[in-house]
């Protein structure tokens, strides 16, 4: 089993296996999971019954494509983020969504890992989220729905706000998130210093008066800010700012272009 086209990075391996595994037949890898390499490559062998490779050739195939594809796609945008980081920091967590290809958000959510990515939820249950109408649900009262969410999920399940401005980020960093999303702020300047007012609004320090100390004299908070939407490769420099702890995407997994592979029977 060979890559044809461009260069990649290695994921789904396991999914492969097991597909084969099913068929009674054995697969040796040439190169590891999460190897980069450029076309043509040999990456596996696979041994058994034609008629059973056959059979879950092209099933195997689109699987190690697809979860490559991500990998690498995964890959690049970590590279660039940390390329983009100031000297001495950094860079920000990159992470995946929920928006995967029906029934298939497992193998999705493993080729993101294998690119360096934080893999984010991996269902309703792994962390509350509240977004706008889940507020809405609440009368459009973010401190209802933060301490609704707290009650509802006790001490042992964080809670996170989707904000489409820095005031409903404050709100709900007052009513104790545990994580704010600030959903497609502008990046650059306008980014920087709502993510700069809001660490430092909460820190428990005075930061002067002015626009720069808007949240001063607030109680001592511990958040994390994450930002989501509009991240491409052309922009990502812009979102890369100090404060920033996390930086979700879905253009690492959905539209990606896949990683070619072919399996040749050798006769």
């Amino acid at each position: 089993m060979a890559s044809y086209f461009g260069v990649g990075m290695l994921a789904g391996v396991p999914f492969f296996d097991e597909i084969f595994r099913q068929l009674d037949c054995n697969v040796d890898w040439h190169i590891q999971e999460g190897e980069t390499f450029e076309a043509v490559k040999h990456c596996a062998t696979v041994r058994g019954p034609i008629r059973k490779i056959l059979l879950g050739e092209r099933v195997a195939l689109n699987t190690l494509a697809r979860c490559s594809g991500i990998a690498t796609k995964t890959s690049s945008l970590i590279q660039l983020l940390r390329s983009s980081a100031p000297a001495n920091s950094a860079a920000p967590i990159l992470a995946g969504t929920r928006k995967t290809t029906p029934g298939f958000r497992v193998p999705e959510k493993y080729a993101m890992s294998v690119g360096g990515a934080d893999p984010h939820r991996h269902d309703l249950s792994s962390m509350t989220m509240l977004k706008d109408n889940h507020i809405w649900a609440r009368n459009g009262d973010i401190t209802n729905a933060v301490h609704a969410a707290k009650s509802a999920g006790g001490f042992s399940v964080k809670v996170e706000v989707e904000c489409q401005s820095e005031e409903e980020a404050a709100e709900a960093v007052r009513a104790g998130a545990d994580v704010v999303m600030l959903d497609n702020f502008m990046p650059g300047v306008e980014l920087r210093a709502a993510v700069q007012r809001l660490k430092g609004g909460f820190s428990g320090e005075s930061m002067g008066e002015g626009e720069e100390g808007k949240h001063m004299g607030e109680e001592r908070k511990e958040f994390l800010i994450e930002i989501s939407g509009g991240l491409t490769e052309e922009n990502v420099s812009g979102y890369v700012v100090e404060g920033v702890d996390i930086i979700s995407t879905s253009s690492i997994h959905q539209g990606v272009k896949h990683v070619d592979f072919s399996l040749k029977v050798v006769h």
